[in-house]
């Protein structure tokens, strides 16, 4: 893997890892933070169709690695590739990275600006739901934004 193609974010989420791992897997929660719908839960060999906050955004998932609570890697569009790690922080806290790689296409500097920007809010988003019990709605703001941009373009 080429490291010019590969991006990070991450987060410390003061909750345990496989209360932050459970968040990504099981689709009642990631509909919370992160998805509007999505056609199953992550695990071993999933294929599942994720629907984005923006209108009409859809992506087809494959499921590559699944080791509860400490690691879940996907397929998705475009030939990208993410591998979420959850990592023990202190007695009750979980180091969560996104490591993005297969970052492809005529502006790298841009794809990866964006892919960053979309996980840190994700991430944001889902250390608000676990550690005070409610989503900051950080995720649909972004994704209203990015609707009315669409429009006004």
């Amino acid at each position: 893997m080429n490291m010019a193609d590969t991006v990070n974010a991450e987060m410390l989420i003061r909750r345990p890892p496989g209360e932050v791992f459970a968040a990504f897997a099981n689709p009642q929660v990631i509909r919370k933070f992160w998805l509007r719908d999505t056609t199953g839960p992550l695990a071993p060999g999933a294929r599942v169709q994720w629907h984005f906050m923006v209108p009409g955004a859809t992506a087809n998932v494959v499921v590559t690695g699944f080791e509860a609570p400490r690691r879940i890697g996907f397929d998705w569009p475009g030939g990208m590739h993410v591998e979420l790690r959850f990592e023990p922080f202190g007695d009750e806290a979980t180091h969560l990275t996104a490591e993005i790689s297969g970052l492809n296409g005529k502006d790298v500097v841009t794809q990866a600006s964006n892919v960053v920007e979309g996980f840190s809010i994700v991430f944001c988003d889902l250390k608000t739901l676990l550690e005070s019990g409610t989503s900051a709605n950080l995720v649909r703001d972004k994704a209203e934004l990015i609707e009315k941009s669409r429009s006004a373009g």
